[in-house]
């Protein structure tokens, strides 16, 4: 076997690919890998991806062929791609759409270019009970109100549906973007937002009304949104994260559409208004007095004929919200997402539920294009102090992640970022009070955690956006939503253990263009030698994925001033 060096893969059996990251060909190696696989870890000179059966359906269900993800392979592996890998790739892919939901006339059908296939789904208990009655021929009859458990089940199966079933039409809404904001600046879609609005209605055919739209913070996800919104034409919900969230909804479309006021509600727990167009957040949908009872929220999807529903940070749907979810797949579903990453593992329903990825665009490709600002991102690596040492050796895993995390050497750090950064609007983000607490009163900055009521959050975030405070420490009620184009710097110190999704929507917070086209800055500050830094390597793989790459300083250097 002949080995290519001039190659910077090698792809091996067991779906395992490794990366040469110094090598010339890195970046085209990489941008070919994101289509189809996930990154799983990625130490300095060699990063490892997985080429998982659900990065191959949803690159099927994007338009990917087997061909190109095998022919880029073979074109950049310095050593053959086994041919077992080449036949699990072409039957992983070609299961996408072998089994398909379609109407006809009213009833809802399951079918298969094998008819033997559906007799076996019959046989199964778990599918039969999800059916309307047995086979006949190529097609099984299926009860509407399965339609979402069915897609579930059989993507735990391992047949992913491709849902070509259709949509109900809901209750008409006229609305139209507007050529100006109402403060008169011209505004039009970026390209890739046209393109993203129109790979997920397609046309209004079977082929779109459901998926997931993947790209940064700062790309106009909410755009997006209401692109498909003016496609549709039809009254919509609207789920995101918080009631800031839920403001900034509102705002934009008021200021990018020619919707009346009235016609556009604000469902929290201070107002509850249903209008045509309603925006609300998970929180209040999940909201209830005890365990055992219903969420008496979950009334909001059946109160209107809503046409669409838009699902802000669908990586952080919450599992009663999935449930319902699965009772709406008549409805046209959008969801909105920096990272299909999830925490919990749930990637698959997201996939089966709000339907596969329909589109995304590299971080970097934005970045390149002036959508969205360059950034610099950092490790600073800092120290336990002797006196915490005892604490740490002797405590439980848990505990000695908060120990590091809270490190009180983590201080003077951060005050020379600020200084290395003076004059510029900088986001100081952790994840525990106390420590938020202390970075506060020892910066003079103002603390915005889950806590502040929400009029002082909306005065905080107004008063960063205009100047007035030029440090504001947070926590993680930050990490979502929030739209503040000004900050240009972000200090992390803290996060939630090795959260992928958290260090994607935490940088994605300084990612908005600036005016004088200078790049954000980005520090993730972790104690060395301990399991904050384990895990920090972790948090760092999706960022990897995208292209950015961490710089590694330490606490002694940036104390005394060395220059990055």
């Amino acid at each position: 076997m002949i080995a290519s060096a001039d190659r910077p893969l090698i792809v091996q059996s067991d779906r395992t690919v490794l990366l040469e990251v110094s090598h010339p060909r890195h970046e085209e190696a990489r941008d070919l890998l994101v289509r189809f696989a996930e990154l799983e870890k990625s130490p300095e000179h060699i990063h490892t991806y997985r080429i998982s059966s659900l990065s191959l359906w949803n690159a099927a269900a994007a338009g990917v062929q087997p061909e190109e993800v095998i022919g880029g392979l073979n074109a950049l592996s310095r050593y053959p791609v086994p041919d077992a890998l080449e036949r699990e790739i072409r039957e992983a892919m070609a299961r996408y759409g072998r089994v398909k939901l379609v109407k006809d006339g009213q009833q809802l059908q399951l079918t298969s270019d094998d008819p033997l296939l559906l007799v076996q789904f019959a046989s199964t208990p778990e599918l039969a009970a999800l059916m309307a009655g047995p086979p006949r021929g190529a097609a099984v009859p299926v009860d509407p109100a399965a339609r979402g458990l069915l897609k579930a089940a059989l993507l735990r199966a391992g047949y992913p549906v491709e849902d070509l079933a259709g949509y109900t039409p809901g209750a008409p809404l006229r609305l139209a973007l507007r050529s100006r904001s109402r403060q008169g600046e011209p505004f039009a879609l970026r390209p890739y937002q046209e393109d993203a609005s129109r790979a997920f209605y397609a046309a209004g055919g079977p082929q779109g009304g459901s998926g997931v739209v993947v790209l940064p913070c700062g790309a106009g996800k909410t755009i997006i949104g209401i692109a498909v919104m003016t496609q549709v034409q039809a009254r919509t919900l609207i789920l995101t994260q918080s009631q800031v969230a839920v403001h900034q909804w509102i705002r934009e479309l008021l200021d990018h559409t020619d919707l009346p006021e009235d016609a556009v509600g604000e469902y929290t727990g201070s107002l509850k208004q249903v209008r045509p167009v309603t925006v609300t957040t998970y929180q209040i949908l999940t909201h209830r007095n005890r365990r055992d009872e219903a969420f008496p929220h979950f009334r909001l999807f059946d109160q209107e004929e809503w046409g669409l529903i838009i699902y802000d940070e669908v990586h952080l749907l919450p599992a009663p919200v999935f449930r319902v979810t699965a009772d709406l797949q008549s409805r046209r579903r959008l969801g909105l997402t920096a990272t299909l990453v999830r925490e919990d593992g749930r990637e698959a329903e997201v996939f089966s539920l709000i339907g596969p990825k329909k589109y995304d665009l590299p971080w970097r490709l934005l970045e390149s294009q002036g959508w969205i600002a360059t950034a610099r991102c950092a490790e600073v690596r800092v120290p336990l102090p002797e006196a915490e040492r005892m604490a740490y050796a002797v405590a439980d895993t848990r505990e000695r992640f908060r120990i590091a995390a809270e490190n009180p050497d983590k201080l003077p750090v951060v005050r020379a970022l600020l200084e290395r950064h003076r004059g510029e609007p900088v986001l100081v983000i952790g994840q525990y009070i106390r420590q938020l607490e202390e970075l506060s009163r020892e910066l003079g900055a103002p603390l915005l955690t889950g806590r502040t009521a929400q009029p002082e959050r909306e005065r905080l975030y107004a008063d960063f956006r205009a100047g007035a405070i030029p440090v504001l420490v947070v926590s993680k009620v930050a990490n979502f939503a929030v739209d503040l184009p000004e900050a240009r710097t972000a200090i992390q110190v803290s996060g939630t253990f090795g959260s992928r999704q958290e260090e994607a929507q935490r940088l994605g917070r300084i990612l908005r263009p600036k005016a004088d086209g200078s790049p954000a800055h980005f520090y993730s500050l972790v104690t060395q030698d301990t399991r904050e830094q384990e895990l920090g390597e972790k948090r760092q793989l999706f960022l990897t994925e995208q292209g950015y790459e961490y710089d590694l300083l330490f606490g002694a250097e940036v104390l005394a001033g060395v220059p990055r």
